[in-house]
């Protein structure tokens, strides 16, 4: 059945049929049966629809997309034309054509609280109450077909405006709420609303109207109140890339990355090509900008993609598949654009103000969870120093960026543990007792907010420990806050953006919705806002804070560059270095901290903090038992911190926004291929089982063993054996086994009795931590004990009573028994050589 309807049957006259009143009924009854089969199988018509969730996103059926494509220019300034042009794209999703399609641009009134920066681009269509004309964009669309259009727009209206130009009443700087409305009609439907697009417009000054019979003159920003002290933190970051289970060795040959994915990044046109690419060209001198914008920025960098692109730069291998750590490999093919990006940034980092991430965006409250010392230090103040090696700078020290900006006093106590006198966090991370006023969906723009939270505050809660008998200098950690408004527009920029957990829930919603241009612009207005709104009891200041795997293209980033530049210019803001900003004095008003719902939710599971422990525990051990030979290539702290780093790369906040299912399985992967690589280090320092059966030649041979190490470098140990009983072997202390060798040992032992023994033989660290597995010696022993002594003393004592006898008798000149039983001339012949030898010996003395 088509959608289309049917015509009735052809309606008799009353004198034709006089069986009218009957035919009428069966005419009813089929008109009905007809629409009711119309009604079930086509669409409902088309109504006018409502803004429904997210930003401009309509309930009901869909019919047309609008997309705002660009907005020029993305700012306006005293000096601008009194235009600005407004291109879009409107597109058919539904499945019927849309007749009549046309536009026309509305603006609200302008934002007046820090929260209508969010608030208002949730407004009903009511509140865009000042209208323009609508404008044709097409006769038709049909199914799965688009069309751009571009608005001209004039900011107020004179003599001279064309009639084909709306005009919005623009007369004051603000920053201001606009609506691009598409109406069209679909088939079976009337003329409706099907789809609008929202977006801020930063207006610094109305241009002059150069209307002869009505003008106007220019109105520059009339702020009566010191510029705004501007710091904006750009982020240099990256999830983590390489696999894990892979220590430091000479013969280690290429690092190994679970995808090529930072390849593209690095790239002409990637993502982190056009952040640098950014900067590069806003900082250039020749580029008409101001040297404050580069006293104004912050460049925060994760070392864990410092590491990770210098070792692109000798060549590198890639997973053939990123869920098999233990397929093939292929080469990667980013070496020359890392080293190309990695040159551009030790050129451009010097003349910047610079400080390190947390080393892969570790997630503090599970780092702290671990307990582990050792692998905070490596996470927390490792980084400052691997920035300054690769980068050749001198980072700003004592202050953390945690990636969800808000923890909570676990984490805070380990800033505090590990020297850190600050941490920025959103400044709703941080409290001061005073109830927060709800946040709503408005009618209006007029929501206000409670009063924003100073620069600087104390966290009475977390004290800083003190070092010896001399108390800390700075008696508690502090918190430097940012606007939550200002970071989230910034994070809505650009390519795959997330909603920051510190952004109040009943503000969220899918910011994919809008379009790019519409998301940049909305970032414009909220860097602008504060600058044009000052507000009483407030400090004119913003900490300006975007994600740290933000995503902006380079005009993107450009823009925002620019922004901020012309915010200096027009004196409406003054650049407030990142270290001035950590160098003011806290608020006097204690602080709590306010551990947030969404960071919470986002954190890395608790399940994690445990086994994570377990594998730095065994790190530790390891590490004190090998020793730094300074003829060995390799050091124990190079050989095993690349696995202290897999682990904290398993508590990584990098892709938790992102789905915390497929963050999980990565996390668990990384613990997984750690765990076995640690065991595979143990097990390399092992006792050679001998060959067969080994004998000991006495009661007292040595016992000999030949020990291994087949690590990199060297490692003290000590034998741990279980001697039988009635068999001592002596301990012979710590033993030094050389890197990559083997060595051979003697064990003195003592066997009481000849029998053949199991003696189990293992390694341990000198800490009594077994190394290798254990092995059981088969030994023979050959010594008889006390039998072979009582023999023996048996024989001595027969021996020394037989010789006695015989002397005995030979002194009384008498003939021994044992010699009776010879013969008669056995016997003279014996007594004639006795008589002929005492007769020589009697000559011998006569002479």
């Amino acid at each position: 059945m088509t959608c289309a309807g049917s015509g009735g049957p052809e309606q008799d006259t009353a004198a034709a049929h006089p069986t009218r009143p009957r035919t009428l009924h069966r005419w009813i009854l089929s008109f009905a049966a007809v629409l009711l089969s119309v009604l079930v199988a086509c669409p409902p018509f088309a109504t006018a629809q409502p803004t429904g969730n997210g930003s401009g996103a309509p309930s009901g059926p869909k019919f047309l997309k609008l997309s705002l494509d660009s907005v020029t220019p993305t700012a306006i300034t005293a000096a601008s034309d009194p235009y600005f042009v407004v291109s879009g794209t409107v597109t058919n999703i539904g499945d019927r054509p849309v007749d009549d399609v046309s536009v026309r641009v509305q603006r609200a009134a302008p934002v007046n609280s820090p929260s209508g920066l969010r608030t208002a681009l949730r407004l009903d269509q009511i509140n865009y109450d000042v209208a323009g004309e609508f404008q044709d964009v097409a006769e038709q669309l049909t199914p799965g077909q688009r069309k751009q259009f571009s608005l001209t727009v004039a900011l107020r209206a004179g003599a001279e405006t064309p009639s084909d130009i709306s005009a919005l009443d623009i007369t004051a700087p603000g920053v201001y709420p606009l609506l691009l409305n598409v109406n069209g009609e679909p088939a079976y439907g009337g003329q409706a609303r099907l789809d609008d697009a929202r977006f801020l417009l930063p207006v610094l000054g109305v241009p002059a109207a150069t209307d002869p019979k009505n003008p106007a003159p220019a109105v520059p920003p009339a702020v009566d109140a010191p510029p705004v002290a501007t710091t904006f933190i750009w982020p240099l970051a990256d999830r983590p890339r390489l696999v894990a289970g892979r220590p430091g060795s000479p013969e280690a040959g290429q690092a190994l990355l679970t995808d090529d994915d930072l390849a593209a990044s690095l790239t002409s046109g990637g993502r982190l090509d056009q952040l640098l690419s950014a900067l590069e060209t806003a900082l250039t001198p020749d580029a008409g900008r101001d040297r404050n914008l580069r006293n104004a920025l912050c460049l925060a960098v994760d070392p864990d993609l410092l590491l990770t692109v210098t070792d692109m730069t000798d060549g590198y291998r890639v997973l053939a598949s990123p869920s098999d750590p233990d397929g093939s490999t292929r080469s990667g093919g980013g070496a020359s654009a890392a080293k190309s990006w990695l040159d551009r940034l030790r050129t451009l980092a010097p003349g910047l103000c610079v400080v390190a991430l947390p080393f892969a965006q570790v997630d503090p409250t599970a780092l702290a969870a671990t307990g582990d010392v050792t692998l905070a230090e490596r996470a927390l103040n490792e980084p400052a120093n691997l920035v300054d090696s690769i980068l050749s700078v001198k980072s700003v020290r004592g202050v953390a960026l945690p990636d969800a900006g808000s923890i909570d006093t676990e984490a805070a106590g380990l800033f505090a543990q590990h020297g850190f006198t600050t941490a920025v966090l959103a400044d709703n991370a941080v409290t001061n007792g005073t109830v927060r006023p709800e946040i709503t969906t408005v009618k209006s723009p007029d929501a206000t907010l409670e009063p924003v939270n100073p620069d600087i505050v104390r966290l009475a809660s977390v004290p800083l420990p003190a070092t010896g008998t001399t108390p800390p200098a700075t008696p508690e950690l502090r918190a430097a806050t940012f606007d939550i408004w200002a970071a989230t527009a910034l994070a809505a920029v650009g390519s795959h953006p997330p909603t920051p957990p510190f952004t109040p829930d009943q503000v969220r919603y899918d910011v994919t919705n809008d379009s790019r241009a519409a998301r940049l612009q909305d970032a414009l207005g909220a860097l602008s806002w504060s600058a044009l709104n000052p507000q009483p009891g407030q400090p004119r200041s913003a900490l300006l804070m975007p994600p740290q795997q933000w995503g902006p293209n380079r005009d993107e980033a450009g823009a925002l560059l620019g922004q901020v530049n012309e915010l200096l210019r027009a004196g409406l803001a003054t650049p407030r270095s990142f270290t001035d900003l950590l160098a003011q004095p806290p608020d006097p008003q204690p602080f709590e901290l306010d551990y947030l719902a969404a960071a919470a939710e986002e954190a890395v599971p608790t399940h994690f903090a445990e086994p994570v422990r377990q594998q730095a525990h065994r790190l530790t051990e390891l590490m004190s038992a090998l020793v730094d030979v300074p003829q060995q290539e390799l050091s124990p702290r190079a050989f095993l911190t690349p696995l202290r780093d897999d682990l904290i790369r398993a508590l990584t906040l990098s892709d938790r926004r992102a789905g915390g299912a497929q963050a999980d399985i990565n996390a668990q992967r990384r613990v997984d291929q750690t765990t076995r690589c640690v065991d595979d280090l143990f097990v390399s320092v092992t006792v050679l089982p001998p060959g067969g059966v080994y004998t000991l030649a006495s009661e007292q041979s040595p016992l000999l063993l030949v020990a291994r190490n087949d690590l990199p470098v060297a490692i003290r140990v000590e034998f741990r054996i279980d001697a039988p009983a009635d068999t001592t072997i002596s301990d012979i202390g710590e033993q030094q086994l050389p890197a990559k060798g083997t060595r051979s040992f003697q064990i003195p032992t003592e066997v009481s009795e000849s029998r053949s023994l199991k003696i189990p033989i293992a390694l341990t660290t000198p800490d009594g931590v077994p190394l290798g597995d254990e092995v059981k010696v088969s030994v023979r022993s050959n010594a008889y004990g006390q039998v072979l002594a009582i023999i023996t003393a048996a024989a001595g004592a027969l021996l020394l009573l037989l010789a006695g006898r015989r002397l005995w008798h030979r002194f009384r000149g008498q003939s021994d028994p044992a010699d009776e039983g010879f013969d008669a001339e056995t016997r003279r012949r014996v007594n004639r050589f006795r008589r002929a030898r005492k007769r020589e010996l009697h000559k011998q003395e006569a002479r």
